[in-house]
C-alpha cells in the first residue's frame, strides 16, 4: 500500500476509486463500503485509494475538542492495509488547505491531479472554505471532471445508522461489548507507557501507566483487557483502570494497565491496550484499604474474561 502526504499522485494511481472520508475506526458501515469498492475494483479493473485528512476537521475547528478519535493515524493505515487498499493520501488539514475554494478543490486536486474514475462520498460529505461544497457540487462537475460520484446508502442496524458517532457514545457509555460489535474489532487505544507516581506499586498491584492523547474518552472506571507490545503478536490478559483516580484526589485522566503473570520493565514501550468488557465504574473510596479490597474483586472477574 502506497502512502502520499499530497495529491500529487503516481501516474499507475490515477483513474482510480476514490473514497474520502475521517473512516475513523473503520467500523462495519466502512467495511460494507470497501466491499462495494471492490465490486467496482474487479468490474472496471481499477485501483482503490483513500482520501482522509490530518488532524480530523472537526478537531482542527474545534480545538476544545480533546478526546474525539476512535484510532490514530498508525491505526487507520493498519486496518486500510488489511482492507487491500491500494494506495492512501493523507492530507494536512491546516489553515491554508482550509480556505480552499471548493470549485478549486473540485477542479484543480480531485480532477486534475487525482483524475479519479469513480468518487465514495457520504451524502453529508462537505468541504471547501467554510463548508461551502457539497455533494451536489462534487455532481455538478461530474462531465467537466469525467468521474462519477457513487453515494453508498449507510448500514443501518435495528433503526440505527451505524457511525463512529455511535459508537464513540456506547464508549461513553461503558457499552464496551456493543462497540467492539460495530467495529468488528476490539476499540483499542495505542501508547507509550510512561513513569508515574507508582501508587499502583505501592499498594500491591503495579502498572504501566498510558496517556490517552485525543483518543475518545470512554467510561472512566475498571476494564478487562489484553495488552501487547507494538509489533508483537503476543498479548497478556490484565486489567485497566482509565480515569481520575479520585482515591488519590488526581485530575488528570489516565490509562492504568496491570498485567497478570508478567514480570519486567516496560517503561518507554509502545502498547495496543485492547478493552474486552467493562467490568464498573470509576468510584472514590474511604481509605486504600477499602481500594485494595475492591482491586481483588476485580481482578477475579477480569481473569475470568476470555
Amino acid at each position: 500500500m502506497k502512502l502520499y502526504n499530497s495529491f500529487n499522485i503516481k501516474k499507475n494511481h490515477k483513474n482510480s476509486i476514490i473514497l474520502i472520508g475521517n473512516f475513523d475506526g473503520l467500523h462495519i458501515g466502512h467495511q460494507k463500503l470497501f466491499r462495494l469498492a471492490k465490486k467496482y475494483k474487479k468490474k472496471y479493473s481499477s485501483k482503490i485509494g483513500v482520501l482522509t485528512f490530518e488532524p480530523m476537521p472537526k478537531m482542527f475547528f474545534n480545538s476544545n475538542l480533546k478526546n474525539f478519535r476512535l484510532s490514530n493515524l498508525n491505526q487507520k493505515i493498519e486496518n486500510l492495509n488489511k482492507l487491500n487498499v491500494d494506495f492512501v493520501i493523507i492530507k494536512k488539514f491546516d489553515q491554508k488547505f482550509s480556505k480552499t475554494k471548493s470549485t478549486s478543490f473540485i477542479k484543480e486536486n480531485l480532477g486534475k491531479k487525482l483524475n479519479p474514475k469513480f468518487i465514495f462520498v457520504s451524502n453529508n460529505f462537505r468541504f471547501g472554505n467554510k463548508r461551502e461544497g457539497d455533494v451536489k457540487q462534487l455532481i455538478k462537475y461530474e462531465k467537466l471532471c469525467k468521474y462519477k460520484i457513487i453515494k453508498p446508502k449507510p448500514l443501518i442496524i435495528k433503526k440505527k445508522i451505524i457511525s463512529s458517532s455511535l459508537i464513540r457514545k456506547y464508549l461513553q457509555n461503558g457499552k464496551i461489548n456493543y462497540a467492539n460489535k460495530l467495529l468488528k474489532k476490539n476499540w483499542s487505544i495505542d501508547g507509550k507507557v510512561q513513569k508515574g507516581r507508582q501508587l499502583g506499586k505501592k499498594i500491591g498491584f503495579p502498572t504501566a501507566n498510558i496517556n490517552i492523547k485525543d483518543y475518545v474518552l470512554a467510561k472512566p472506571g475498571v476494564y478487562g483487557v489484553k495488552v501487547r507490545k507494538i509489533n508483537s503478536q503476543h498479548y497478556i490478559t490484565g486489567i485497566a483502570n482509565l480515569g481520575y483516580r479520585p482515591t488519590f484526589n488526581e485530575k488528570k485522566i489516565l490509562l492504568e494497565v496491570h498485567l497478570f503473570n508478567f514480570s519486567g520493565n516496560l517503561y518507554n514501550k509502545y502498547l495496543r491496550i485492547e478493552f474486552l468488557r467493562f467490568i464498573r465504574e470509576e468510584k472514590k473510596f474511604k481509605n486504600v484499604e477499602q481500594l485494595k479490597k475492591q482491586i481483588n474483586i476485580d481482578l477475579l472477574i477480569a481473569k475470568k474474561i476470555k
